[in-house]
């Protein structure tokens, strides 16, 4: 038995000793992606040794992308990064894809939720402020992110989930504005979501310029407006014409 095997044998019989319940769906404290299972490997509990492998294996993945870039991240980076054997990633992750749905996954983990400013433009501008922070950050690893899932389809599904997730999040924003009468309880909270925010990634991910600090005030105030108006009404997009 080589150093990898007994490394996995150890972790094996250390998970097998870790009393567990039943994880949510993608809780990083499971050995887990949970999403599709794939990334962490099946049959995993919380904590142990599995829960700190995965750890410190995905604390090393956005750090080498934002360094390197896609052609730089490899099992054997990542190995050397993390301290993790080699084996030991490839047989949890299989490839860089994997690494990176796994990280992406484990990002949606989190307990964040949108601010309550108590009204609707000051909800959509505190988004924007923490939206535009994350992708004018040197390096960026939101942009990182979203550059690597152009390479890799197990990325671009991740991600996909990932903003699936937070677009759900923050259709609170919609439904405490449409409770203190702001807007029409027949507008389209994905749609608010997506023309408030859109701007921030046209400059900052497809332009790639420093945006200007008053974006994402202007933004959310058009898309405040734009509401208002009945733009993003269900009712009229359903409606057929004449």
């Amino acid at each position: 038995m080589d150093d990898a095997e007994a490394d996995e044998a150890a972790e094996d019989a250390e998970d097998a000793r870790t009393p567990g319940a039943p994880g949510n769906p993608g809780d990083s404290r499971d050995g887990r992606s949970g999403r599709d299972g794939r990334a962490g490997g099946a049959g995993t509990r919380p904590g142990g040794r599995t829960a700190r492998v995965r750890s410190q294996v995905l604390e090393s993945v956005g750090p080498l992308l934002m360094e390197y870039g896609y052609d730089g991240l490899t099992i054997e980076a990542v190995a050397i990064r993390s301290g993790v054997h080699r084996a030991t990633v490839y047989r949890r992750w299989r490839d860089v894809g994997g690494l990176l749905a796994d990280t992406l996954d484990a990002a949606g983990d989190d307990t964040w939720r949108p601010a309550d400013t108590g009204t609707l433009e000051g909800d959509l501008l505190a988004l924007n402020e923490e939206l535009l922070a994350a992708l004018q950050e040197e390096p960026s690893l939101a942009t990182a992110l979203i550059a690597a899932s152009f390479r890799s389809e197990e990325a671009a599904t991740a991600l996909r989930r990932f903003w699936e997730e937070r677009y759900e999040r923050c259709e609170v924003i919609v439904a405490r504005a449409v409770a203190r009468g702001e807007i029409a309880a027949s507008t389209d909270a994905r749609q608010l979501l997506v023309h408030a925010t859109a701007p921030l990634y046209h400059e900052a991910v497809l332009l790639h310029t420093a945006a200007d600090p008053d974006l994402p005030a202007r933004s959310a105030r058009a898309a405040v407006l734009a509401a208002r108006g009945g733009a993003f009404s269900r009712a009229s997009a359903d409606c057929p014409a004449g």
